[in-house]
C-alpha cells in the first residue's frame, strides 16, 4: 500500500480550517462547487467534477480539536476503500494540515495525478481560509487531460 501526503501552512485559527473541512458549503467553497451531504459521522459526502466524475466519502471521524476522517466509498477503482485523513495542528498563528490520502494499492499514473490534484486542491482550501475565495471545480487549476 502507498499513500499520498502533504503538509500546508494556513494562518487562520485550527477552527475556522476544520469547518472548511467539515461542511458542505466550505468544501464547495474550495474543492468542487457540486458537493452534497451533511458532513456528519456516517454520512456520505458526495463531491462531482463535471464529466471527470466524482467520490463518494463516508465520514468516518470528526474531532474538532484537529482530525477528520473519510472512507471512500464510490469513484475510481483505484480509490474505493482509501482513506482520507486530515490532521490539523495549531502551531501560533498557522494551522498546520497534515493531509493523507491512504491505502492506494499501487503507485499507478493516476495516483500520482491525484497526487497533483490534491496539492492544488489544498493550496485553494488555504486561499479560501486566508482571504475567503477559494478556487473549487470548476475554477482550479488545470493540470492535465484528466482535469
Amino acid at each position: 500500500m502507498v499513500d499520498i501526503l502533504h503538509r500546508v501552512g494556513v494562518v487562520a485559527p485550527l477552527d475556522e480550517v476544520y469547518r472548511a473541512v467539515t461542511t458542505r458549503d466550505a468544501l464547495a467553497d474550495w474543492w468542487t462547487t457540486d458537493t452534497k451531504g451533511t458532513g456528519d459521522v456516517g454520512d456520505t459526502l458526495a463531491f462531482r467534477f463535471g464529466e471527470a466524475g466524482g467520490f463518494d466519502m463516508e465520514v468516518l471521524e470528526l474531532d474538532p480539536s484537529g482530525r477528520v476522517r473519510w472512507k471512500v466509498a464510490d469513484g475510481p477503482e483505484e480509490w474505493i476503500g482509501t482513506e482520507i485523513d486530515w490532521r490539523l495542528d495549531q502551531r501560533g498563528d498557522y494551522t498546520i494540515i497534515q493531509f493523507g490520502h491512504h491505502g492506494w494499492r499501487e503507485p499507478v499514473e493516476f495516483m500520482h495525478h491525484c497526487s497533483t490534484r490534491w496539492a492544488t486542491y489544498l493550496l485553494s482550501l488555504k486561499e479560501l481560509v486566508e482571504t475567503g475565495r477559494g478556487r473549487p471545480h470548476p475554477e482550479e487549476v488545470a493540470i492535465s487531460d484528466w482535469t
